[in-house]
């Protein structure tokens, strides 16, 4: 079975994360369509492996993955597992070919998306979420995508970061305060908005893709303030969005685009020194996050039975302890995080 860690940042019992989570933006249809059946035999083989927390979000798929969540986890009982979704968004239906997500989600239904934090919106992007996934609560929500990348401009991420804590913010006090949701926080492609949110409410996790992995540790020093605080960090993305999951080959995606060039250097050298240690990269690319103690989760997509297998084989995984040694000599990765002892 899968190894666990347990969060309670406010002594109520808390929640007991597996190390090894299920991200089901792939469950949407990212970049390829799956069928039904392939997106229940890659739940029920993380299901079967022990994994027991699951991610989603409105945006993956425009719907299509809480659904399909439902599908999965209907019978099951709730005790069992530990669920998450997002809001900050609405989506809208519009007829066949006037649709978002163009290049992005492929056959998914045609929907519109609009951004809206306020206190009313997230309650009511909440309540669809809890209709799509025929549940009656959620562990944990995250307001989505409060970042650059998403809203083009520093000045826009800002205004949308004040839209959330002058709304926004005040619901899921309440839902939290009130028992029904566990936690919530922020799920976002970048560090420094979390840093913000975290140094002006009271916030319990943090879901973080893509910035603090084997490849990038820009996050650190944010991730040594969460743990400081008590508050959980669930690291998406582990893998860059492909390089160090296929290794540093031509065409290897970065940051949902083609690698550049330094990116592709820096792989190639972490890559070496694992292949040395006899250590695939993509196990020690999800060892790596959890190497820090604010870590509660890991959750790598798998749109694939392929990819859920690597990535449960991942999980189970033992990295030496002179594979990190060599890592942090070759300035890979912070001497600071080398573990005392090889126990996972």
């Amino acid at each position: 079975m899968l190894a666990r860690r347990h969060w309670d940042r406010r002594g109520t019992g808390g929640i007991s994360f597996t190390e090894l989570g299920f991200g089901a933006a792939p469950l949407g249809n990212l970049f390829r369509a799956i069928s039904e059946a392939e997106a229940q035999a890659v739940l029920e083989a993380a299901w079967a492996a022990g994994v027991r927390y699951y991610d989603t979000a409105p945006l993956y798929g425009f719907g299509l993955s809480e659904t399909r969540i439902n599908h999965f986890l209907r019978g099951k009982p709730r005790g069992d597992y530990v669920l998450s979704t997002k809001v900050g968004r609405l989506l809208q239906a519009v007829p066949p070919g006037q649709g978002d997500g163009a290049g992005k989600w492929v056959d998914v239904p045609s929907r519109r998306e609009w951004f809206d934090y306020s206190h009313d919106g997230v309650l009511r992007s909440l309540e669809i979420s809890l209709e799509r996934l025929a549940l009656d609560r959620v562990d944990l929500v995250y307001v989505h995508d409060l970042d650059i990348f998403t809203h083009g401009s520093e000045a826009a991420k800002q205004a949308r970061l004040e839209e959330f804590m002058a709304g926004g913010y005040r619901a899921l006090c309440r839902l939290r305060d009130e028992g029904v949701i566990a936690g919530f926080g922020a799920g976002v492609n970048e560090w420094e908005p979390c840093d913000w949110m975290m140094e002006r409410g009271e916030f319990d996790i943090f879901l973080l893709a893509g910035r603090f992995t084997l490849l990038e540790q820009g996050a650190l020093g944010f991730m040594d303030k969460a743990a400081a605080r008590g508050v959980g960090v669930v690291i998406g993305g582990p893998y860059n969005s492909g390089i160090l999951a296929t290794g540093p080959r031509p065409g290897a995606y970065y940051n949902y685009a083609p690698a550049p060039q330094p990116v592709l250097d820096r792989a190639a050298r972490l890559q070496s020194v694992c292949e040395a240690h006899g250590v695939r990269l993509v196990d020690a690319a999800f060892r790596f996050p959890l190497l820090h103690p604010a870590t509660v989760s890991v959750i790598p997509g798998g749109q694939g039975l392929t990819e859920m297998e690597s990535n449960i084989r991942a999980a189970q995984t033992e990295v030496p302890k002179a594979l990190w040694q060599a890592l942090a000599a070759d300035g890979l990765i912070p001497e600071r995080l080398v573990p005392a002892t090889t126990a996972k």
